[in-house]
């Protein structure tokens, strides 16, 4: 795969998908810029880790810039004030976040803040979400939206919130819940607020197109909508229902698919108003995605609309189909969390060593060695640009015939080794032709299966679960050397014993590609990797494959002169916490293994005085950081 060669950095396409927040300065370092402040030169990542590493804080590492997270909350509403002031729209605009797209208290507590002036609130799909937001002094205008399967004692709890000045929302998702309310009702004596979860038949494209359309999982159809609009009617509770949610859907990549969604949802709510439902809310849910890739094309991980258009189509819809039923205009609810956070935190770690694909020298074939190692290495006196198809078909051919001898014990260890040189050595000079040559052949793509790993200090489970389960594509670069050519070209690797743990899809410049362009490791100094846009979903959905715990969390603010504020430091787990998220008790395991040093000793088959160093390190193991130190 051929890349533009203008400057170094520009096939790793930060300019396409940096969205003005990441660059890459004249030092050749990715760099961040402060939204509030775009006269300021961006700030060194790698001078900020460097910064932090004199504290005590090493990577690998989670960094929240709330500064990002201030700018994505204020990008948002103002979109949508301005959209209402433009088209002309009587109603406001009340934004609310998904609790389960984040759920770190750092991040839901700087949403709170920054989201005050603005009256955002907050969604809770669950009882311990629910619990979270009603810890958080919101505005008296701000909204708790409550969704998903809701059994009596959430509702109670949501109702008694009333008591309290939350505008708490119980969406109802089926005619069961709408029993469950009433119930409570009758019970409590007090008046919720109400919504009801229809299912829209119109169907997003993407990756998470059945989260959508009326095969989804929550929500209700229209028969399940007037039976419950019923029911509500017969408990004296119509007066209650005020919202209406529609969720779009998912990181919806195309305009369009958000257009007819909104469309069919007016449709519902402006029947409901027709059937004397007091509704004042419309609540389309999620939805606004993320272009991870910089493409700007309705694709699975890129969208083909800014901010400004997805908040533009919903206000122009919603004022078209409301004006056209002759209903008022409704207060515009939208959910959105990927838009939210996934800017605001990237992931930092070290590379720790390489297994390279290619080599610079080769042995010489001894007179003893079978004529295959010869021929493999004969190969490099025709080796030209116009013969490399032929030399890469050769020198296949003879490394597996090697390979085959070897594995029936015609060809010993040493010449089995002699000949793994020599290939790489071939495989060397094979990959400096292409470099230098413009024209792309079938070697090129053939190459990529050679790609060298990069060993890295990271779990992809615990840090990057969607890269893993779902292929999720985040932008990854280099932190440093941006303005040097990268020379190799690597997949990643992290340190847990998973054939799984590796990334190999990259976001570059002209589109993804199976291996990242990369610079052979310097020696003095470390060469760190970054993963951008990874705030939404990436911290709540990690696991403890290996026992690799929660890494070190740093949320950051980035100052006008071009510095930086620390705000908040989170240590990783230690070995000794993740023990027990497993049932494990720390201090059953020091006594056990005491217990066995003790007996080795009396057995004779350990010294007492290697009891102290013993335990020490064990004692240390326990205590430590899981990843590499």
């Amino acid at each position: 795969m051929k890349h533009p060669t203008d400057a170094p950095h520009s096939i790793y396409g930060v300019e396409k998908w940096g969205k003005g927040l990441i660059e890459v300065t004249e030092g050749g370092e990715i760099g961040l810029r402060n939204p509030r402040a775009p006269e300021a030169p961006a700030i060194s990542l790698p001078g900020i880790l460097r910064d932090l590493e004199e504290r005590g804080i090493r990577s690998p590492m989670i960094l929240r810039v709330a500064s990002y997270l201030e700018n994505e909350i204020r990008h948002i509403n103002e979109s949508f004030g301005a959209a209402i002031a433009r088209t002309g729209y009587k109603g406001a605009y009340r934004g609310v976040f998904p609790i389960k797209v984040n759920q770190q208290a750092q991040v839901i507590d700087r949403i709170v803040e920054y989201g005050m002036p603005y009256h955002h609130g907050l969604e809770a799909g669950s009882k311990p979400e629910l619990v979270i937001a009603l810890a958080h002094r919101l505005s008296r205008e701000s909204l708790i939206v409550c969704n998903g399967i809701k059994d009596a004692e959430f509702i109670r709890l949501a109702t008694l919130s009333r008591k309290l000045g939350f505008n708490t929302v119980i969406v109802l998702e089926s005619p069961k819940e709408a029993e469950t309310v009433i119930q409570v009702y009758k019970e409590l004596g007090i008046e919720p607020i109400l919504g009801v979860r229809v299912k829209l038949t119109n169907q997003i494209s993407g990756k998470w197109e059945e989260s959508s359309g009326d095969r989804s999982a929550f929500g209700m159809n229209t028969d399940q909508l007037v039976s419950v609009i019923d029911q509500l009617r017969a408990a004296g509770l119509i007066q209650c229902l005020k919202l209406q949610h529609s969720h779009l859907g998912s990181q919806v990549p195309d305009v369009n698919d958000v257009r007819r969604a909104v469309g069919e949802a007016c449709r519902y709510f402006t029947e409901l108003t027709k059937e004397g439902v007091p509704l004042t809310h419309l609540d389309l849910g999620g939805g606004m995605g993320v272009d991870y890739t910089g493409e700007k094309k309705a694709t699975e991980n890129s969208i083909n609309y800014s901010v400004e258009e997805y908040c533009a189509n919903v206000v122009e819809t919603v004022a078209y189909a409301m004006d056209e039923a002759e209903v008022a205009h409704p207060t515009l609810v939208t959910e959105s969390g990927r838009a939210v956070v996934a800017t605001s935190s990237m992931l930092v770690f070290n590379v720790l060593e390489s297994t390279l694909y290619d080599a610079p020298d080769a042995p010489q074939v001894e007179p003893d060695d079978h004529h295959m190692v010869s021929d493999l290495a004969a190969v490099e006196g025709y080796l030209s640009p116009a013969r490399l198809q032929e030399c890469w078909n050769d020198a296949t051919f003879y490394r597996n015939e090697l390979r085959a001898l070897f594995r029936r014990g015609y060809v010993d260890l040493r010449q089995m080794a002699r000949a793994e040189r020599i290939y790489l050595r071939l495989m060397a000079r094979i990959k400096a032709l292409v470099a230098s040559s413009d024209e792309v052949s079938d070697v090129d793509d053939q190459l990529e299966k050679l790609a060298d790993i990069y060993h890295c200090n990271f779990s992809l489970f615990q840090s990057l679960p969607d890269v893993w389960a779902i292929d999720q594509l985040h932008p990854i670069v280099p932190l440093q050397m941006l303005d040097h050519a990268p020379d190799r070209r690597a997949v990643l690797s992290d340190i847990t014993c998973d054939s799984d743990g590796k990334i190999d899809r990259f976001i570059l410049a002209d589109g993804t590609s199976p291996s990242l362009p990369v610079h052979t490791l310097p020696e003095d100094e470390e060469y760190y990797m970054g993963v951008f846009f990874v705030g939404a979903y990436q911290e709540t959905l990690g696991d403890l494959h290996n026992l690799f715990g929660d890494t070190n969390v740093v949320t950051i603010d980035l100052k006008p002169d071009g510095g930086f504020e620390l705000l908040h430091e989170q240590e990783g787990d230690t070995i000794s916490e993740v023990m027990a998220y497993v049932e494990f008790d720390p201090q059953d395991c020091v006594a056990a293994f005491r217990k066995m040093v003790d007996e080795a000793i009396a057995s004779g088959s350990l010294k007492a005085n290697d009891r102290k160093t013993l335990m020490s390190a064990y004692r240390d193991s326990i205590n430590g950081y899981t990843y590499y130190e």
